[in-house]
């Protein structure tokens, strides 16, 4: 997003105190309250905000230019990797799901969209069960964020 184009604003207030991008950031994660579906999927809306409205992917960019296609082609590996055992493996698949939570409004610039995702979990049983649910929520947040950080890779 330009500077001169209005930012959404976050969806926020986080349902977990929100966590700053590094260490002294302006930049803030959160994430919306989390809902098991009835099919046992786990989601949850998750973003990055600065000032109380929406980043956009291309604001984490890497620095030599924004790469060609969609920041889930990035977002979505670095996530599966962060939480590789806690997500469910089924027929050789992790039981992961991302997209954007809003549309680009030009299709032909995917990283120009709000950086807000709607993910979608099925968890290893053993071990979700050995969580409550706001460390499960906190290990999601903690994971989009080291995500985030390693779209400017």
């Amino acid at each position: 997003m330009s500077d001169t184009t209005p930012r959404p604003l976050s969806p926020g207030p986080s349902y977990l105190r929100e966590l700053e991008l590094r260490p002294g950031d302006s930049k803030r994660v959160g994430m919306s309250p989390p809902q098991v579906l009835a099919d046992g999927w786990w989601v949850a809306l998750l973003w990055c905000e600065e000032g109380g409205q929406l980043l956009a992917f291309n604001d984490l960019a890497p620095s030599y230019g924004t790469p060609p296609g969609s920041p889930l082609l990035r977002l979505g590996p670095a996530l599966s990797g962060t939480l590789s055992g806690l997500v469910l493996e089924e027929n050789g698949r992790q039981q992961l799901r991302l997209r954007l939570g809003e549309p680009p409004e030009d299709e032909d610039a995917p990283w120009e969209a709000a950086l807000v995702a709607l993910a979608g979990f099925r968890f290893e049983p053993a071990r979700r069960l050995a969580m409550s649910d706001s460390e499960l929520a906190r290990t999601v947040l903690e994971a989009f964020r080291d995500a985030l950080l390693r779209l400017s890779y």
